[in-house]
Parts: structure tokens; sequence; C-alpha cells
């Protein structure tokens, strides 16, 4: 099996240097990129396991970098950024981004989170969960069809959607689903499943009125809807 290969987009020669090292001393291949526009040749060529991205970059934003990836090819996304407010670290997540690393930050921390995101998009699924009128997940090969219409979901929507489903009617805390996608070395908040949640009723053409398939379940967090 080949070594993950890790794109680090980011305008700071030294910071993209020192994820480099890090990350090459844990055994990832690394390729490094300084700009938006170069790091989306780079991508498109080598097609990276993970980019970690910064969000302020000249020419092509982190953001708008992100929606180019998500919009050809399916990819985990770490967004870097020295911005700590709230609505930008949404903004990422909504884009698909799978986690988030605030500056300054810890090496270490960066090359566990980039650990806990490789595994959770790569490790082998347990078998199909079941399908539901309308709905069809094939976990064998992570795709999924709503009215016989595929749709695409980031590794993150995608193992939601499945942790669910596997156990309709059953409530899944905020917490719990943050342990079983996300992992027990993820240190984001809750709020980080609200926003994956609904990012994925949206792809299921449902919102919280209309519960067709994810119900709310206030103050606890979230169920598959019973046939």
């Amino acid at each position: 099996m080949t070594e993950p290969t890790v794109l680090v987009v980011d305008d700071e020669a030294a910071i993209g240097e020192l994820v480099r090292f890090t990350l090459e001393r844990d055994g990832y291949k690394v390729l490094v990129a300084e700009d938006g526009w170069a790091a989306l040749d780079v991508a498109r060529r080598d097609r990276p396991d993970l980019v970690i991205l910064d969000l302020m970059l000249p020419g092509l934003s982190g953001l708008e970098l992100c929606r180019a990836l998500r919009a050809e090819m399916d990819v985990a996304v770490i967004m870097l950024t020295a911005r700590k407010e709230e609505s930008d670290r949404v903004a990422g997540l909504e884009l698909g981004a799978d986690d988030y690393v605030t500056k300054p930050f810890s090496p270490r921390e960066l090359a566990a989170r980039v650990k806990a995101v490789l595994r959770r998009s790569g490790r082998r699924d347990e078998g199909p969960a079941p399908a539901r009128p309308g709905l069809v997940l094939d976990a064998e090969r992570r795709r999924v069809w709503v009215d016989g219409e595929e749709i695409e979901l980031t590794y993150t929507e995608f193992e939601l959607l499945k942790t669910l489903s596997g156990t309709p009617g059953r409530v899944f805390s905020r917490e719990d689903l943050l342990m079983r996608v996300w992992g027990t070395d993820f240190l984001g908040d809750s709020r980080t499943v609200d926003v994956h949640i609904r990012h994925v009723r949206e792809k299921l053409r449902e919102d919280s009125a209309r519960a067709r398939f994810i119900e709310t379940v206030r103050g606890v967090g979230y169920r598959f809807r019973e046939s």
C-alpha cells in the first residue's frame, strides 16, 4: 500500500516546510503549494488524499479553492487559518471541509488531525446500511442515491449518514456522533455535527420541518427516521 499523499497549501513558506517536515516524518508523501491556483494545478495532477488548506491565499482564496476541489474530486480537507471567528470556520465546514485548525498551531496536533481524518475517510466499511424508501446507500462503494438520482457526499457526510441509517429510530447525541464519526482525538465542538447534518439534509432534499430521513431530537441530537 502506498503512503497517503497530503497537499499543504500556505503562502507562508516557513509554515509549509514545517508541516512538510512533520508529516514526512510520519510517513506521508507531502506536496506544497504557496497560492490557490498552483494548488489547484497540483491537486488535479497528483490527486492527493488530503489537502491542508490555508484560508487566506493570494490569487484564489482558500474558500474558493475548497469549492473548486469539492466540485472536481473526492478529497479530504483540513482548513488551516489565522481567523478565529466562528463564521469563517462555519463557512469552511459548509463547503465540505472535514476539520479546521487555527494558527498558531501545534505541528503534532495537526499531524493527529491528519491521521484522524484519513482514518475516517479510508477505513473499510462494515457492510451496507439498510435502504429506505427513496434512499439507497451502498456502503461498499460509498455511493448514495435519492429518488434514483446519485448524490455526492464528503467522507464525513457519508459516515454520518451511514451511522444514523444503520440503526433507524436510535437517538444519537452530538457527542456520540463526534465520537463515532470524528474519533476520540477530534478537538472540535458539537456545532461541527450540526453543520454537517444540515449539509447532508440539503443534499437529501429535506429540512428540519420536513424530516424525510433525519429527525432532530430537541436537546439531544439526531435519529434516522424509521420506515
